[in-house]
């Protein structure tokens, strides 16, 4: 399995496309959220949509979601297709309701079934999304209120998509599951609201740290390189092997 950030961004940045990635395998490519960037940062990688197999969205949020409009209208018109839409069964409702009906709504289109086809995943549960790619939706803590998720991917990758510092989550995943990546949102500026803060990440144990690759930063990114501990930035646009990472962190 490979991993590509079409975006490291936080939903502010200038900079950086919004954090959403595209995770390849031999039968597979899937695109973990959909943000506003998401279209731009795609066709700056010359990566057409008609190659995406799939999206799975993690909340919804713009920065996680707001591409998802011109994703299904151009894979209707321009592609003559239905994507799969991979989304917590929780999450269906309110994404159509409060997210997508408005744009998308026709005479002939009144759901979110008309523009993708719609596979509800169980939060905590696995699912083999193809022959080389497992997942589980594990709800995490961001906006309170608001359900969130991150994923757990072939047993040994976390993706947090946005969650606050949860360091107890973070153990029991490698002490008692095997995580061997993490890829974690990270708020250079304290405090850490929504997000972890660099200064809350970096009361990690080396063990935990060595394992974490920030993502979904601010602009701000430059002055913090040498200032993250074991921890290390993803780069945007760069295709990273699992292989690749697990050595890195090793």
């Amino acid at each position: 399995m490979d991993i590509q950030m079409i975006g490291t961004g936080s939903a502010f940045s200038k900079r950086y496309y919004n954090t959403n990635a595209l995770v390849y395998t031999e039968d597979m490519t899937l695109m973990i959220d959909c943000g506003v960037t998401a279209p731009m940062a795609l066709h700056q990688l010359g990566k057409p949509l008609s190659e995406i197999d799939a999206i799975l969205i993690t909340h919804i949020h713009a920065d996680h979601v707001g591409g998802l409009e011109e994703f299904a209208f151009r894979m209707k018109f321009q592609y003559d297709r239905k994507p799969v839409l991979y989304i917590a069964e929780t999450l269906v409702q309110p994404i159509w309701d409060h997210t997508l009906k408005g744009g998308l709504v026709q005479q002939e289109w009144q759901r979110l079934e008309d523009f993708f086809d719609v596979r509800p995943l169980t939060p905590g549960a696995r699912a083999q999304l193809a022959p080389a790619l497992a997942v589980e939706l594990i709800e995490t803590p961001h906006i309170p209120g608001k359900t969130s998720y991150s994923v757990y991917m072939n047993d040994h990758f976390f993706y947090s998509a946005d969650m606050r510092f949860n360091p107890g989550l973070l153990d029991k995943l490698l002490q008692e599951r095997g995580c061997d990546v993490i890829f974690h949102d990270c708020q250079l500026q304290s405090p850490g609201l929504v997000h972890a803060s660099l200064e809350e990440l970096l009361t990690l144990p080396d063990e935990v740290q060595e394992r974490i690759w920030l993502v979904h930063y601010a602009d701000e990114r430059d002055e913090h390189i040498g200032r993250t501990g074991k921890m290390l930035f993803l780069e945007q646009h760069r295709r990273y092997s699992m292989s690749e990472l697990i050595r890195t962190t090793s």
